[in-house]
């Protein structure tokens, strides 16, 4: 079929090739990879739990299958795939992923051994408390705004109205056109200190900051060593971050045999995977790379982690252990790169930027949210003036109704009358008899009157900034007090640099000296094999790989040295 000639538009390749691989790279900048700065979500994970919200799937409520939560998604407002979304769905209720789990599993959702999570028509879901009260909390109120899903049929919000600062609480990690983000999680009850410090002075720095929040929290605890890393992540947005697992050096009493000291191993490094690190350690001794490990086990329970390495009788420990921290990722960095979405554009921020940002988005929040009960307000206060018209001019309105034609007619009349609106000559014909009473009508009254109060209050909150920053500090105050737990992760003022001293055992040796001026180091196993080899007469000569002589004598309690 040959295409028509007034179809044909002539295209320079380059220009098109550009424009289209630049529009691309936007889409999967600002559509998948990059967290919003505002709510700390991407778009797949905020569709998720508004999805959950939709179904009603609160903490109160039970749970349900995922495969129906991930249907919903697909369906509605992320056609990219089923995988993909569960995916997402499943680390958001893994709490070796997360800080603070934002969803509750019920089922295999994985391990930090890497395995699969279990099929999503057997694996169940509802949202975290968490999520319900500091996430999806007002959305209702016209706190944020929405759009329409990819086919026009739905509405999805823009971002949630978020009271915690969720970017930094659990982190964030993905992979765009030309640039990635690997924001570390942190402690939410320091997160929250750090807002207030910003809300009562603006002008604190990011080290300042650092006196509230002094380090990212890791799920899986752990230890950081040295702050150098973490002051230039807050201040540059960039950094590289040292962690360390927790490893305690124990002495394990072994019925039948000797004992043996062992190192035990309870906490990982955030994102390491137990079972690799274990097999990696196995194959290390294998290929006598590792020494003085004499076995490897996994103890591991639901109780908690412990791997247990036990070593040979003539290792030292604290050199085995140096050794681990060094060849294996039971030490490893966390690349620090604090990218995230400004106002739809990747912008690289400092701790302090992190928190104004957020800041910034709540203070519009709650501007929001304050407009819209002032609306509801003021709407239901001007029903209630209307009744009141009415309940003051009983026997007329009765009057008035009773010989009227029909509805219309006599709505118009009241209107007419009485100085009404729409609204109001409406909710006058709706008014039921037994709201005529002289206690329905003291009800009303009330009503109207807390509803001035609340109007007056709502107004002032929209007049003065002071009253939003304080209605902030008060809901982050509850928050904390509702949801934050003790920090998992200990920093260590070590920078966790290793020497080559410190890989090398700890060891007696002796040093022997010739008269020709010749020195020579060894073990001292080594020195009384070779003592005992030619104990036996005095003024023996022994000849050693290095072809000097040395002379070996004996004192009167048969015990040789060699000069």
């Amino acid at each position: 079929m040959s295409i028509p000639q007034e179809r044909i538009v002539p295209t320079d390749l380059r220009n098109e090739m550009s424009r289209s691989y630049l529009e691309y790279a936007m889409s999967v900048i600002v559509g998948r990879a990059l967290p919003d700065a505002r709510d700390g979500l991407k778009p797949v994970h905020r569709r998720i739990l508004y999805a959950m919200h939709e179904l009603g799937l609160t903490h109160d409520r039970p749970f349900r299958k995922c495969a129906r939560v991930v249907g919903d998604v697909l369906g509605k407002y992320h056609p990219h795939g089923d995988t993909s979304i569960y995916d997402a769905l499943v680390r958001m209720a893994q709490d070796f992923s997360m800080r603070l789990p934002l969803i509750s599993g019920h089922g295999n959702f994985g391990s930090i051994d890497n395995d699969p999570p279990a099929a999503m028509r057997y694996t169940e879901c509802r949202l975290h408390a968490l999520t319900v009260n500091a996430l999806l909390r007002d959305i209702e109120s016209e706190t944020v705004g929405f759009t329409d899903n990819f086919d026009g049929s739905q509405q999805e919000p823009l971002v949630l109205p978020a009271r915690v600062p969720q970017l930094l609480l659990n982190g964030s990690s993905g992979i765009a056109v030309g640039m990635a983000t690997n924001i570390p999680p942190h402690n939410l009850g320091e997160l929250l200190d750090g807002l207030v410090a910003l809300i009562h002075d603006p002008e604190i720095t990011d080290l300042g900051l650092m006196q509230y929040i002094p380090g990212p929290d890791f799920p899986t605890g752990g230890q950081i060593l040295g702050t150098s890393g973490i002051r230039e992540a807050y201040t540059t947005g960039r950094g590289s971050i040292t962690m360390r697992g927790v490893a305690t050096i124990e002495t394990l009493e072994q019925r039948g045999r000797p004992d043996r000291d062992a190192i035990i191993v309870t906490e990982l490094p955030y994102q390491t995977n137990k079972a690799a690190l274990i097999e990696k350690i196995a194959e290390m001794v294998n290929d006598r790379r590792l020494e003085g490990i004499s076995d490897i086990r996994d103890e591991s329970d639901r109780d908690g982690m412990r791997i247990v390495i036990e070593l040979r009788r003539d290792a030292y420990a604290r050199v085995v252990l140096n050794n681990l921290y060094k060849q294996t990722p039971l030490q490893s960095n966390f690349g620090v790169n604090m990218l995230a979405l400004v106002d739809s554009e990747p912008q690289l921020l400092g701790l302090r930027q992190a928190l104004q940002v957020f800041l910034d988005f709540r203070i519009e929040t709650i501007t929001r949210r304050t407009r819209y009960e002032l609306r509801k307000a003021e709407e239901r206060d001007h029903i209630l003036q209307g009744l009141l018209v009415a309940l003051a001019n009983l026997d007329q309105l009765i009057a008035i109704i009773r010989h009227a034609a029909d509805t219309a007619t006599a709505r118009q009349e009241l209107m007419d009358t009485y100085s009404l609106s729409d609204t109001q000559a409406d909710a006058i014909l709706q008014m039921q008899l037994r709201r005529l009473t002289a206690l329905e009508a003291e009800k009303i009254q009330k009503e109207h009157d807390d509803l001035q109060l609340r109007i007056a209050d709502l107004q002032d909150i929209l007049a003065r900034q002071e009253r939003i920053l304080q209605i902030i500090e008060t809901e982050v105050v509850e928050l904390k007090a509702a949801y934050s737990n003790p920090r998992r992760t200990i920093i260590e003022s070590a920078d966790g640099e290793l020497g080559d001293i410190d890989l090398i055992a700890n060891e007696q040796a002796i040093l022997l000296l010739t008269e020709q001026g010749y020195i020579k180091r060894m073990p001292v196993s080594t020195f009384e094999a070779q003592s005992r080899a030619t104990r036996g007469k005095a003024g023996t000569r022994m000849k050693e790989d290095d072809g000097v002589e040395h002379f070996l004598t004996c004192n009167d309690h048969d015990s040789c040295y060699l000069f």
